[in-house]
């Protein structure tokens, strides 16, 4: 009867211990997305977002929930570091609607979706490899003037 009641034990912790293992590896899938929300009010519904740099890839989904066209309150996320935030912003104006507001080719832009207005939805991905956990990135909108209060912390996880 020994034998059998160890080999309850053992089948049982086993048992946990692989329940634990995925669904840790479930908590880790859900660090591949960011998904924000913006608005007529100038706003993103979140003001940090995590990933994990080991996703192979992480995929940013906007959906504009506000009432008014892109040419009038236009919006998009940008990823980049925070220090190059102000600058891509700068350098977007430049650059034009046609370009959503970003430089042609700019090496400081990590991944950028598409201008949206009222009711659109867009998407982009790409390599989790790009970030490094640990460092110092951002989330914001290029549209001009935005970037002021359309920003948020992203935070890079292993």
């Amino acid at each position: 009867m020994k034998h059998k009641h160890s080999t309850t034990i053992v089948s049982t912790s086993l048992l946990c211990l692989g329940l634990l293992s995925a669904t840790g590896l479930a908590h880790a899938a859900g660090n591949c997305t960011i998904a924000l929300k913006a608005d007529d009010a100038m706003k993103f519904d979140l003001k940090t977002v995590t990933v994990s740099a080991a996703c192979p890839t992480i995929t940013v989904e906007l959906a504009h929930t506000g009432k008014l066209p892109v040419a009038a309150m236009g919006h998009n996320v940008v990823i980049a570091t925070s220090k190059d935030m102000e600058a891509i912003g700068r350098d977007g104006i430049k650059a034009g609607a046609a370009n959503n507001y970003l430089a042609k080719g700019d090496a400081r832009v990590i991944a950028a979706t598409s201008l949206i207005g009222a009711g659109q939805k867009t998407t982009v991905s790409f390599p989790g490899k790009k970030l490094t956990a640990g460092g110092d990135y951002a989330f914001f909108c290029s549209f001009p003037g935005h970037s002021f209060q359309m920003k948020g912390k992203l935070t890079v996880t292993r």
